[in-house]
């Protein structure tokens, strides 16, 4: 049978109310008394009733996490952030993986609304498909209906009239940042792989790449944009299909560091030097980045802190900002340098 809050209270010699103060942390307790208190639960190996205490608070302890795809060391950086700060004051972390599909992302929303999750945090790119943003709008008010906090992380709130917080990366400016870096060492040839069409990161990298290139007044090649997705394939299949195709450029940018290690890689393959003959740069400065030989320029993007922010407008006051914008830095490293002469 499991250990009751009544054995753990005699065995500390306390009442069974001093017994959920301790463990809820919400009200003083003599530092002797909570010494006691913690000593019978280890002695008793008592184990909270999470069920009960939901239904005595009204609130279940649980953040649900959905992203896009858990394995990818962007999202796992964003989550650790989460885990964190939720597990420094109580909370459980439910991690979800949808695989970038909304169906499966709505999924999740239901059964996390149905387990009377706390808050839920959507990390991750969303399609910019109509049909979903009304879909992803009326859901956001369902869950907060039913007392459930929404987070996005990474992405734009999918209506105007949708509930919840938001946490933004300026991708945009950095982008323009990286491009700047690019047009600034005397590269005028600009090669770009993207991440996948219809995302909402994908499009707002790539304008800021356009920006950059229209503010230096260089004229934007359309084919040295070469469509992809978010992964090192992706990046060496790009680099292919630019030499295949007689190219003429100095440098690539790739929408992240996954792709511009496969960029590198190619590049290699095809007896291209990195950077004498072709400068490659990446996006989120991954530990990918500082792997690769040379070590990639990139832009920093502060993952953990990212999470944490999430965490905090989950909980915080509900007046406060209900759009953050985390900033992102320019990182130069050895991959990128001025092009050869000539």
């Amino acid at each position: 049978m499991p250990v009751t809050l009544v054995e753990v209270a005699a065995r500390a010699g306390v009442s069974p109310a001093t017994v959920s103060r301790v463990l809820n942390g919400n009200y003083p307790v003599a530092e002797s008394t909570r010494q006691r208190v913690q000593q019978a639960v280890r002695e008793l190996d008592y184990v909270v009733n999470a069920h009960a205490r939901a239904l005595l608070h009204s609130t279940s302890g649980i953040v649900g996490v959905v992203l896009n795809d858990a394995s990818d060391p962007f999202f796992a950086g964003i989550a650790r952030g989460i885990q964190g700060a939720a597990a420094e004051t109580s909370r459980l972390s439910v991690i979800c993986n949808s695989e970038g599909d909304p169906e499966q992302e709505f999924a999740f929303l239901e059964l996390l609304r149905g387990h009377r999750a706390d808050a839920v945090i959507l990390v991750g790119a969303a399609p910019e498909d109509p049909e979903y943003l009304a879909e992803a709008t009326a859901r956001a008010k369902g869950m907060l209906s039913h007392g459930t906090r929404l987070v996005l992380c990474g992405r734009p709130a999918p209506g105007e009239d949708a509930p919840g917080a938001v946490v933004e990366i300026d991708n945009a400016g950095g982008s323009a940042a990286i491009t700047r870096h690019l047009l600034d060492l005397g590269h005028r040839r600009i090669a770009y792989i993207t991440g996948p069409d219809g995302r909402t990161t994908t499009t707002s990298r790539l304008a800021g790449f356009r920006s950059a290139l229209a503010e230096a007044g260089v004229e934007l090649a359309p084919d040295l944009v070469v469509h992809g997705d978010f992964s090192r394939e992706a990046g060496r299949a790009g680099v292919e299909r630019l030499l295949a195709a007689d190219a003429d450029f100095t440098a690539v940018l790739a929408a992240n560091d996954l792709v511009a290690a496969g960029a590198v890689h190619a590049l290699r393959a095809a007896g291209r030097r990195v950077p004498d003959d072709v400068s490659v740069a990446g996006y989120d400065d991954l530990p990918t980045a500082v792997d690769v030989w040379p070590n990639l320029t990139t832009v920093h993007v502060p993952l953990e802190e990212i999470g944490r922010k999430a965490v905090e407008l989950a909980f915080g006051p509900s007046d406060q900002d209900s759009v953050v914008t985390v900033p992102t830095a320019l990182v130069p490293r050895e991959s990128t340098a001025a092009p050869a002469a000539g």
